[in-house]
């Protein structure tokens, strides 16, 4: 029985080949991963960070700590722009909110049940409204993967459109989990039922549990983007996250961004990188010299 969802996803005309999206970012990066690793793209990058926390052991007093080298980084490196958020479990919004002094850091946490999305959907609602009560500007949640992958695209888009409206005036992230969904063919549908949805930016992975990015997925993300954008004239950002660890990595994602998507989207408005070690990493290839600032 086909639905408005099913419709939606079969008029797209967004490349879900597996070995063709191979073979289409690999002449992506054959042809111009060399002009974009240069010094002004890696401070670019710097700033599209959402240095991140999500650990077991994160306390209020490691969270107050982790806000401080951010405000600190502005002292000791006022030539460089910060890093765009601190990301955050959501408990922790009020601590970063209130440590925080750097005015263009946002403060992000995920939710909904994070990392599996496996939670009452009244929890992940409250979840995201306490985030942002707490002062969030951004929620990443998870897409209901287990749903998505039963076919039950109602469930899906409902569960995405509810905590969209949690936000209130924050923007939502929605992270596909695509290591668990692992074709193209799934990315692309579920790239297209979020932004349905309302999401304000597709993120490809949590980190926890399963492979994180992939330059394939980035790609297959970036291309539904696109046509949304040409389509409705929305413009729907692009994160990727889950083993971002290097620049040569960071550089990578920027060169499939970039072709797919030009210019406008290289901002950190659309534009981020989800990470905890990357930073370090970025900051030691800008000065030139081992850095373990954060």
């Amino acid at each position: 029985m086909s639905d408005k969802y099913s419709e939606a996803i079969a008029k797209s005309k967004v490349l879900a080949d597996d070995a063709a999206v191979k073979a289409a970012v690999e002449k992506i990066l054959a042809d111009h991963f060399e002009e974009n690793n240069n010094l002004e793209v890696y401070k670019f990058l710097f700033n599209t960070i959402d240095l991140t926390t999500l650990n077991a052991t994160d306390s209020p007093q490691s969270v107050a700590q982790f806000t401080e080298r951010v405000n600190a980084f502005d002292e000791e490196y006022p030539m460089l722009n910060n890093v765009a958020a601190i990301c955050v479990y959501p408990n922790f919004a009020p601590i970063v909110r209130t440590v925080l002094d750097v005015t263009k850091v946002n403060v992000a946490c995920v939710s909904g049940g994070f990392p599996s999305s496996q939670t009452f959907n009244e929890v992940k609602i409250a979840e995201t409204a306490l985030a942002v009560d707490g002062g969030a500007d951004e929620i990443d949640i998870v897409l209901n993967v287990g749903n998505y992958l039963d076919g039950d695209y109602e469930e899906v888009c409902d569960e995405i459109a509810e905590q969209k409206a949690a936000c209130r005036d924050a923007r939502l992230k929605v992270i596909l989990e695509t290591g668990a969904l692992k074709t193209a063919e799934n990315i692309k549908a579920a790239s297209i039922l979020s932004m349905y949805s309302g999401a304000d930016f597709l993120k490809t992975s949590t980190g926890k549990g399963y492979p994180g990015a992939s330059l394939e997925a980035a790609y297959v993300m970036a291309e539904a983007i696109k046509e949304y954008y040409e389509q409705t004239g929305t413009m729907v950002g692009f994160k990727a996250a889950g083993g971002v660890a290097t620049t040569e990595d960071a550089v990578k994602y920027y060169t499939v961004i970039k072709e797919v998507l030009g210019e406008k989207w290289l901002t950190n408005e659309y534009f981020r990188l989800g990470a905890s070690r990357l930073a370090n990493h970025l900051l030691s290839d800008i000065l030139g010299k081992e850095t373990k600032f954060f």
